[in-house]
């Protein structure tokens, strides 16, 4: 033993001395890659904006030139932009530009080299590239860095680099420390044997393993410190990874060990009817369900909802469960029957009577009654019953989505202690003030805080929350790291926006722009050069369908060339028929559009087509590829995944969306027309603007959207809350493993 601790502790220095040996070279190599991908970035900007550049500077708007620069340095990565029309003229820049570059000095950093600016912040990269036009020749833009990510790239390479050579080392020692005790085991019994005359009559099976039962232990700590290395040096930079359904079930199959994920909807994605002798399958215009089946696609599972569909009985087996997609099964829905009374007081009246409307900010009153609240608590029971019998371990993972489900996560704690339940607030949370009216808003929190994390769409709904669980709750809120312990369970409070599947269904767009826009508009009594505008919601008073219309209204009076030669369609799905006040809306909807059209439609078309009916996703893809224009106004929304569908569906780059800014989509698509939808006369100029914006600038806007949409998908929106999931449980392994005791 001693003659191996005197063999390990050299090699852990060798291997320790190697690792700082190495590291420079790493770090040179890295910064020529960083520098590479910065010079292609540069290139990548230059082109981009070349020609935006020039209509300005060739209409001699220098003031508007440096404020499109400043937007540009919003990047983060993008220190300051410039351009010099000439070696001897004065340098146009962004707030940032370094006093030392110049029109004068540019040559010094063109051509080969890495071009590297010192400053007290961090390194700089500077790239020159040409930008020649007519009335400029030798004009010239400035394209600098920030390369202060490369230290911190650099200390984690090293930091990485080390603890692999000292996991190599631990291994390779053991080995040694291993092979030497079995050598002299082995020596020591094969001489007794042959002291005894054993040995030399027969051979022991080269293959049978010896009985070292002290070393399992050893064993066991070694997998587990192998396991921890590979998760700590494995790559962790989201904008490195592809987000794909292969790289959820990479997550899923190597963080979370291959466990099947079990959602929990009060929607389900596939809807069986009967009509007439054949059962028909429906999808509902839901975002939730847009967002959440590509991800059990991917992942497989469970997903758990309600059985609504006339037809959903005949088509389960035993245990109510149904595989879907029907045209290629992936994962399997399990249905829970709900009674008429259940339903109504769980999901007509509180969820949808009182829930909905606290959280919506569109003054509309929310009722509370306590037989509402018996429904709502014991279908959350029902649910839980459910999630625990098709939960296949005693630590499944449970996305548990939205505002019918606030007291589900606490069942689910109570009889799956282990379970790691990520919760997914779908919709706003307001503030403690608008939350406090709800009589069991204690009920509803401590119910909540049974997750392992609880998501919203943005922070401002974090903070919300956070306000709210410590005016109403004994917890202990951290607002540092967002973190809430309540009962002495610790839940992770995160802003998640979700998103939709990139890039869309190919059946989705196998019609060409101009087939759709073609097709649309003969199916709609459209002449061929019509202008039109898009709407699709659930028709649902927080959509803004009103304020939109109004929007129209004052945009024909505003701008009477528009009558006869732009009609908007709206198509507005039914929804909650069954409450007063959706009844009301619709009533309202219809006699609005009849009235604005009654006033407008005395030549051509009328302004406005409405469409109260239900559509499939192929049928309104169709209708946003072949839009002038998509109108989101919700008056308050989680996010509104209707924005970046259209910006899914125009693949030909043109288009024009405009979108109410109390959407959480506001926040991520800035290209689009941000606008008060309870300003009509900014809302109408919005329209004007968008009907006569020119190719050029609905190409750069869209494009801009586009590849946000692509790279933020809904991949990535699962993908995080599941590496999220996967570090909250080793966290929580290592908090299981019993303390050191003190001597």
């Amino acid at each position: 033993m001693r003659l191996s601790l005197r063999f390990v502790l050299p090699l852990l220095l060798v291997l320790a001395g190697i690792a700082y040996a190495v590291a420079p070279l790493v770090d040179q190599l890295t910064l020529r890659w960083f520098v590479r991908d910065l010079e292609i970035r540069a290139e990548l900007i230059a082109n981009t904006i070349r020609e935006p550049l020039q209509e300005q500077l060739a209409a001699g708007k220098k003031a508007k030139v440096e404020d499109f620069f400043n937007h540009l340095t919003q990047d983060e990565r993008v220190y300051a932009v410039g351009y010099c029309a000439a070696p001897a003229g004065t340098v146009l820049a962004s707030r940032w530009l370094p006093a030392q570059i110049s029109c004068a000095n540019l040559d010094q950093w063109e051509g080969p080299g890495d071009h590297l600016l010192p400053i007290a912040q961090g390194p700089l990269h500077v790239a020159v590239k040409p930008m020649v036009s007519e009335a400029t020749p030798a004009g010239r833009l400035i394209v600098v860095h920030d390369m202060s990510f490369v230290n911190r790239r650099s200390e984690e390479t090293k930091r990485y680099l080390f603890y692999a050579f000292l996991g190599l080392a631990a291994v390779v020692s053991l080995i040694t420390v291993v092979v030497a005790q079995l050598s002299w085991r082995g020596w020591m019994a094969g001489m007794r044997s042959l002291l005894r005359g054993e040995g030399l009559l027969r051979q022991p099976a080269l293959d049978a393993p010896p009985d070292l039962p002290g070393f399992k232990p050893i064993a066991r700590d070694l997998q587990r410190l192998i396991h921890e290395l590979e998760a700590e040096t494995r790559a962790r930079d989201e904008s490195q990874i592809t987000w794909t359904p292969e790289a959820l079930r990479t997550i899923l199959h190597g963080e979370l060990r291959g466990e099947d994920v079990i959602v929990v909807a009060n929607r389900e994605p596939y809807i069986h009817q009967r009509r007439g002798e054949r059962i028909e399958v429906q999808r509902p215009a839901s975002g939730l369900v847009t967002a959440l089946e590509p991800i059990m696609r991917a992942c497989s599972g469970t997903w758990i909802a309600h059985g609504s569909g006339s037809a959903d009985r005949e088509v389960v087996d035993k245990n109510d469960c149904v595989k879907v997609p029907p045209d290629n099964p992936a994962y399997q829905i399990r249905r829970v029957w709900l009674t008429a009374e259940e339903e109504a007081g769980y999901y007509y009246g509180f969820a949808n009577e009182g829930l909905w409307p606290l959280c919506h900010i569109a003054h509309v009153r929310p009722i509370f009654r306590s037989s509402d609240w018996a429904q709502y608590v014991a279908v959350n029971r029902k649910f839980a019953k459910a999630v625990v019998s098709e939960a296949k371990t005693k630590n499944p993972i449970v996305l548990v989505q939205d505002y019918h489900f606030a007291l589900l996560p606490k069942m689910i704690r109570d009889e799956l202690p282990d379970a790691t339940i990520i919760t997914f607030w779908h919709i706003p949370w307001p503030n403690p003030e608008s939350f406090a009216i709800c009589p069991w808003r204690e009920e509803i929190l401590a119910g909540m805080l049974g997750s392992s994390i609880m998501g919203f769409h943005t922070q401002f709904h974090c903070n919300n929350f956070v306000d709210t669980v410590d005016r109403f709750l004994e917890a202990r809120v951290d607002r540092a790291s967002f973190n809430v312990s309540f009962g002495g369970k610790p839940t992770a409070v995160r802003h998640y926006p979700i998103s939709i599947a990139w890039p869309p269904d190919a059946s989705l767009m196998e019609k060409s722009v101009p087939e759709c826009r073609s097709s649309i508009r003969q199916m709609n009594d459209l002449p061929p050069e019509h202008k039109f505008g898009i709407g699709v919601d659930r028709l649902d008073y927080t959509k803004g369908i009103l304020e939109r219309f109004r929007a129209i209204e004052r945009l024909l009076e505003l701008n009477p060339d528009w009558v006869g030669r732009f009609t908007f369609v709206q198509i507005a799905a039914p929804t909650r028929s069954g409450i007063e006040e959706y009844q009301h809306h619709e009533s309202q909807v219809r006699a609005m559009a009849t009235r604005i059209n009654g006033r407008f439609s005395r030549h051509g078309p009328p302004p406005i087509i409405l469409k109260i009916e239900h559509h499939e996703s192929s049928q309104v893809y169709e209708y946003f590829r072949a839009a002038d224009l998509c109108f989101v106004s919700s008056l308050h929304d989680g996010m509104n995944l209707v924005a970046k569908e259209f910006v899914a569906a125009r693949d030909d780059e043109r288009g024009v969306l405009i979108l109410s800014e109390f959407t959480g989509a506001a926040r991520e698509l800035p290209e689009a027309l941000i606008v008060n939808p309870y300003d009509a006369d900014q809302c109408a100029a919005a329209l004007h603007l968008a009907l006569t914006m020119s190719a050029t600038e609905q190409r750069d806007r869209m494009r801009l959207m586009r590849g946000l949409v692509a790279e933020y998908n809904v991949f990535r929106w699962a993908g995080r809350m599941l590496l999220d999931a996967a570090a909250k449980r080793r966290r929580s392994w290592l908090a299981d493993k019993p303390e050191i005791p003190t001597v």
